[in-house]
């Protein structure tokens, strides 16, 4: 089966640009596009939470995906990771036709998938030392540190998530759909929606950063 998948990060973007790359591409290579998947979300949200999730669960050996380019995947380099290690370890082909990238089960493709890994790895690190270091800030101002006073566990798995949280609700998705993604009571999302006005206002739809590619022109 050989399956496409688009990504945009909002409704004012269009996907018809990465369509017409992925159907040159398989006419290029004598491959027939047997359903295509999209996403209009932002790729800061982990896959997981996107349907590329659910498609990375149904792809078996010998399938074949195809992006327009790495990013379409993912924002972040460590989910971009997990993504290539889980095709290479399934031996599913995934094919990014803008970097040129082929990432199947070979020596090759192991070998561009470690530097990748190196890259995430760093990345990580520097996530941790940043966080440490605003920790740091946070002391040195007085301010308090740890979970928002009045929090339960479930509100800490909300605030452990807030910029992805945040997207949805940006985005207009119903609470109850959020509070089905992070496990938790529909009250405990307006509850995180509360106290996350009182610390910093929600932005709008036309304020909040979607990580747009302008250099796509992808925008209507």
């Amino acid at each position: 089966m050989v399956v496409a998948y688009l990504r945009v990060s909002t409704s004012k973007q269009h996907l018809m640009n990465q369509k017409e790359e992925i159907r040159k591409f398989a006419k290029c290579h004598e491959l027939t596009i047997d359903k295509w998947y999209h996403d209009v979300m932002s790729g800061k949200i982990t896959s997981d939470n996107r349907k590329l999730g659910r498609l990375l669960d149904i792809l078996q050996e010998g399938d074949c995906l195809i992006v327009t380019e790495v990013s379409r995947l993912s924002r972040t380099l460590i989910d971009v990771m997990n993504i290539i290690n889980t095709c290479i370890s399934r031996k599913i082909t995934l094919h990014c036709t803008k970097e040129g990238y082929t990432f199947e089960n070979n020596i090759n493709s192991k070998i561009i998938g470690f530097a990748f890994g190196l890259v995430a790895e760093i990345e990580r690190n520097l996530i941790s030392v940043r966080t440490r270091e605003a920790l740091a800030v946070r002391k040195a101002e007085g301010k308090s540190l740890g979970r928002p006073q009045g929090s339960t566990p479930q509100l800490d798995i909300l605030f452990n998530n807030k910029e992805q949280v945040m997207a949805f609700v940006a985005q207009k998705t119903p609470y109850k759909k959020i509070a089905d993604i992070y496990g938790v009571s529909i009250g405990t999302v307006n509850r995180f929606i509360r106290m996350s006005k009182q610390e910093d206002p929600i932005p709008t739809n036309e304020e909040y950063d979607y990580d747009i590619d302008t250099s796509r022109e992808e925008a209507v």
